[in-house]
């Protein structure tokens, strides 16, 4: 059996990063899913609050005044919840993790790893490629899916410490399985420069709630599909991206661009700045058309792509943004559409440094 580093390809390392996307968006879809039953729960635990706060002679919950010190603001609702409300949510919360990410594995088991035959338990260095952006892309998905996580959990109703780190450290969780499933496989190996990102991605999250309780720097993804003038280059990322849009946003590193957007009103309290308004670093890259260079070879190992001509080099953004969670709205609905939004940097204009010079964008995706 040949060891992993020799199959893979360009292509399938691509693939590898698409499959934990894929897993991101799916849990993005379960917490968005179940932020709007809370959405709709949210009057009766304030209405059960109410009626706490109004029987003198219940010593079971705090006045809401006492607690507004220690409990975050937006835990609030969720503090006086019933036991059996609690014990309600937290088996709808971990059934639908249970749920969700078995059937993940289910469809990755039966379309994806048994194309490959099973070896012992290796690992591959694939740091070197893609210029890194599906390491930042594995830090981007194991942070959505631990905020997604620890979202769960706080409509459940539990403690704040647990919600933080068993949700917050979920994404690191769900990624690790697949990498050691990569591991087991003769297509693929572990790849500790996955399970890095991976794990800071997660910590990303738990380290700022633990901070600040909030998400003060948001990480966010936005695409642009690329077309050239060269049909060669087309058609080389047709094969190695696919030929749909969704395709192309999932798997086409030269299209993604991967932010760090900070929230500036909780660093200048005293300011006038508005809340919403934040200022966003971008990473991306250039020329990729193979892993680790630009070259394609055929199932027989016959070159039939060779551009060394095109440069491959790394992007650098700043741009501003907008933190959608932080504008002020009464409608479910509004606040619903701006949560899911909000893992995806707004189209605003930007500045680029790359290849030692500096860009302007009137308007970047």
């Amino acid at each position: 059996m040949k060891p992993a580093a020799v199959l893979l390809s360009p292509s399938l390392a691509s693939h590898s990063c698409t499959t934990l996307t894929r897993m991101g968006i799916l849990l993005i879809s379960l917490f968005f899913a179940n932020n709007l039953s809370a959405q709709r729960d949210s009057t009766s635990a304030i209405d059960s609050a109410s009626k706490v706060i109004a029987d003198s002679t219940s010593t079971k919950f705090a006045p809401i005044h006492t607690i507004s010190a220690v409990i975050p603001k937006s835990d609030h609702n969720y503090y006086y919840l019933t036991s059996e409300q609690k014990k309600r949510r937290i088996w709808l919360v971990g059934g639908a993790n249970v749920v969700g990410y078995s059937s993940v594995m289910i469809a990755l088991a039966s379309t994806w790893y048994s194309q490959y035959d099973k070896t012992g338990f290796h690992t591959f260095n694939d740091f070197p490629e893609w210029k890194q952006v599906d390491k930042v892309g594995h830090f981007y998905s194991a942070y959505i899916e631990s905020r997604a996580s620890m979202e769960m959990w706080r409509w459940a109703g539990i403690n704040r410490k647990k919600r933080i780190w068993i949700g917050g450290m979920s994404g690191a969780v769900y990624q690790t399985v697949i990498e050691i499933l990569d591991g087991y496989s003769a297509g693929w190996g572990w790849s500790w420069g996955d399970f890095g990102a991976n794990i800071l991605g997660s910590s990303a999250l738990v380290a700022q709630e633990m901070a600040w309780n909030d998400q003060r720097i948001k990480f966010k993804f936005s695409f642009h599909r690329k077309n050239y003038s060269d049909p060669e280059l087309n058609h080389r990322s047709d094969v190695l991206f696919g030929t749909s849009n969704a395709e192309r946003l999932l798997k086409d590193y030269n299209g993604q661009t991967y932010w760090a957007s900070m929230n500036l009103k909780p660093f200048f309290k005293n300011s006038n700045l508005p809340e919403w308004l934040s200022v966003s670093v971008g990473y991306g890259a250039e020329g990729l058309f193979g892993g680790r260079e630009n070259i394609g070879k055929d199932d027989n190992g016959t070159i039939n792509f060779d551009r060394p001509d095109i440069k491959r080099y790394r992007q650098w953004f700043l741009s501003p943004d907008i933190d959608l969670t932080k504008i002020k709205t009464n409608k479910s609905g509004v606040k619903f559409l701006f949560k899911v939004l909000s893992a995806f940097k707004f189209p605003m204009p930007s500045l680029e440094f790359s290849d030692g010079k500096f860009k302007a964008h009137g308007l970047h995706f």
